[in-house]
């Protein structure tokens, strides 16, 4: 397959095995064992147990704790054993290009993350739903962007995938068993069954029931396996992957900032020596934009030719979009966020997730209006000084709102090691002047931001 097309029908019904295999074995075969309440006191147990995975060295030679029931300590000492290995092909130069990248792009990042990244995964429907079935997303969507946030920061930051000193690899692992667990309770049992030419097409929903927890959610939830394929299967995760690196770089490409083939390459790269670890399959990774692109928009047309009902993906939206707005200090400003997903993702993302309409004509066109005027105002400047950017100026004013305030609130921090928390910190506390500005540019930024006014009070 050339991987410029779409991912083959057969990535849809594949998963991960290995991360399957251990989950499986932790919580046993369904039809052999119907002790579901011994099944939620193992997932306790095995989130106890990763949430000692903390940077990437502590994943060598890893031991079980020794209350630990044998079958689970060797099932995760096996995934460990075989998932924390970077594949043969990750090149230490491009992800060390790559890493600069987005600590240089700061708080820009975090914008593209909130306004590009997490409305695109919800395009596509199947997803959508198991992300919603996945803890109710729209009820708790700040803490999925937290959560997102602490697998980020510790991967894209120096060494995160490289170093036994980095956090990446070990975050990534807990995000992979974690899809596992999805899969298997949803599927209630091992995903390879569920595949099999005698399996039931459809796994019926527990309508009667009430759930008294999450996992317990998931396992009522239902799914139709001849429809939608296997939940979080591997067509999805590329996706997901694509929605992370690519949707990043094009968004630059709006917003006039585009970076150089080579760093774009090597920022793809990054992220699929992460996709690696998280078990996306090699075939269904794009090496350059052109087959990301061409794979991304191949995937949301048959997404889109799936009909879902009830459909998810507004809910998910409109989640996302009052969030970001609840941090907005001003009224006025509110619209932002959704005028800036807007803008970053286009008209077919805007319908799906029914931003149309939400914003008035007066703030739409003012929006428009203003980016027309930034653009031409960039393009002309630096003809005379080539770092120059309005554009990046005003996306990272978003950021640091976000950023600071959903982020780096002191008194609820992301769930990281104390070392990576501190290097989190000292990383966004450089962010605070633009490198690539003008003197004048970083004033104009910490007055917007407030940060002048924080820095007088201090003196004072």
């Amino acid at each position: 397959m050339s991987r410029s097309d779409a991912p083959p029908s057969d990535a849809r019904r594949s998963a991960d095995p290995l991360a399957d295999s251990t989950i499986s074995r932790i919580l046993k075969p369904w039809q052999d064992d119907p002790d579901t309440a011994g099944r939620w006191k193992a997932i306790a147990t095995v989130n106890r147990e990763i949430a000692r995975w903390e940077l990437n060295g502590q994943l060598d030679g890893w031991q079980a704790a020794p209350d630990v029931p044998p079958h689970i300590a060797a099932a995760l000492q096996e995934y460990l054993r075989f998932g924390r290995n970077l594949p043969a092909w990750a090149d230490g130069e491009k992800i060390a290009r790559a890493e600069d990248l987005f600590i240089d792009g700061s708080m820009l990042s975090c914008t593209l993350l909130f306004c590009a990244s997490l409305p695109e995964c919800y395009v596509i429907p199947d997803l959508a739903t198991v992300l919603h079935a996945a803890g109710q997303l729209e009820a708790h969507t700040e803490y999925r962007i937290r959560s997102t946030a602490a697998m980020i920061f510790p991967v894209m930051m120096r060494g995160g995938l490289t170093s036994p000193e980095g956090g990446g690899v070990a975050q990534a692992l807990k995000v992979r068993l974690i899809h596992a667990t999805i899969r298997y309770l949803i599927l209630r049992g091992d995903p390879s069954d569920a595949v099999r030419s005698d399996a039931p097409a459809e796994i019926a929903p527990l309508a009667a029931m009430n759930a008294s927890s999450f996992y317990e959610s998931l396992w009522m939830q239902g799914w139709n396996v001849e429809r939608a394929g296997l939940p979080c299967n591997q067509e999805e995760l590329a996706y997901t992957l694509l929605t992370f690196h690519y949707v990043f770089l094009r968004c630059l490409r709006t917003l006039g900032l585009r970076e150089s083939p080579e760093n774009e390459e090597a920022y793809l790269h990054t992220w699929n020596v992460l996709g690696h670890v998280l078990g996306i399959e090699h075939r269904l990774m794009a090496d350059t934009m052109e087959q990301a692109k061409a794979m991304f928009e191949a995937i949301q047309e048959r997404g889109r030719k799936e009909a879902c009902t009830p459909d998810p993906r507004p809910d998910l939206g409109w989640a996302l979009m009052r969030t970001m707005q609840s941090y907005i200090p001003f009224r006025v400003l509110k619209p932002f966020p959704v005028l800036l997903t807007r803008y970053l993702c286009g008209s077919p993302c805007q319908d799906d997730l029914q931003l149309t309409g939400r914003v008035s004509i007066f703030s739409r066109a003012t929006f428009v209006v203003i980016m027309g005027l930034i653009r031409a105002i960039d393009t002309s400047v630096r003809l005379i000084l080539p770092n120059f950017s309005l554009s990046r100026m005003f996306t990272r004013v978003a950021g640091y709102q976000l950023t600071v305030k959903m982020l780096m609130d002191q008194t609820r921090p992301l769930k990281l090691p104390e070392s990576l928390l501190n290097e989190v910190d000292t990383v966004t506390h450089a962010w605070h002047n633009d490198p690539r500005a003008p003197a004048w540019v970083n004033a104009v930024e910490r007055y917007l931001t407030g940060r002048k006014q924080q820095t007088e009070r201090k003196a004072d």
